[in-house]
């Protein structure tokens, strides 16, 4: 397995630990201890996932995650010692992918991240000549190009967020549950909380939709799980 992860947490024994177990599998890694330095490696290298602490020193894990946002989709796995429902709920609205609480089974960490460098070498397929696009209105969506427009704007999607919303507009009116969705998009070794979902999609339709409270592209039926409405 090949790839580089940038590890980010002010806790040098643990970077130390992380960063020999993943150096075992075959990655690159690089480390920061705070979140300046995280944020100059994340503008300055190209890497396949980050596993970003919350407790850091000069700029906290969710501010970093919300920066790195705004010019990259690569997967961020958060690392805290926080794991209340709501500690990770607001993960997930500065845009992690995924969440894992301290302490940690570091078996569970590389598993995670094999999931993730999974699906992101499958994205690394060779493009056919003509690019799928799926139009609908306003809303103009690149498959290929893992792209999205409405209004003629581009609209920033975190990875995640495009993955749920390609599969369902690849698959209209299809109705998924969490259950489905969660496999599907993380994959069937990701052990983490279905509810994930919910809040992926609920940040998903607030980019999308522009009335999120009743959303025009991303449907739920009641009971069931989420559909596109093509």
């Amino acid at each position: 397995m090949a790839g580089k992860v940038l590890i980010v947490d002010d806790e040098k024994a643990i970077v130390k630990g992380l960063k020999y177990s993943i150096e075992q599998d075959g990655l690159e890694t690089d480390a920061a201890y705070d979140g300046e330095e995280a944020l100059e490696l994340a503008r300055t290298n190209a890497y396949d996932l980050i596993l970003l602490d919350l407790m850091l020193p000069k700029i906290d894990g969710m501010e970093v995650c919300r920066q790195i946002r705004s010019f990259s989709d690569v997967p961020i796995i958060f690392l805290t010692a926080k794991g209340t429902d709501m500690d990770k709920i607001m993960g997930f609205e500065s845009g992690a992918d995924d969440y894992i609480t301290k302490p940690f089974n570091i078996l569970e960490v590389k598993a995670r991240i094999k999931v993730f460098m999974r699906r992101g070498k499958k994205k690394e397929a060779p493009k056919p000549v003509n690019p799928g696009i799926v139009e609908n209105g306003e809303f103009r969506f690149d498959i290929d190009n893992r792209r999205l427009y409405i209004q003629g704007r581009e609209i920033n999607l975190t990875a995640k967020e495009f993955d749920i919303l390609e599969l369902l507009v690849t698959h209209p009116g299809k109705v998924y549950s969490r259950d489905q969705l969660k496999e599907m998009v993380w994959g069937k070794e990701y052990t983490g909380d279905a509810r994930t979902v919910d809040v992926h999609v609920r940040r998903l339709r607030e980019k999308v939709e522009e009335t999120p409270g009743a959303p025009k592209y991303v449907q739920t039926k009641w009971g069931v799980g989420y559909f596109y409405k093509g």
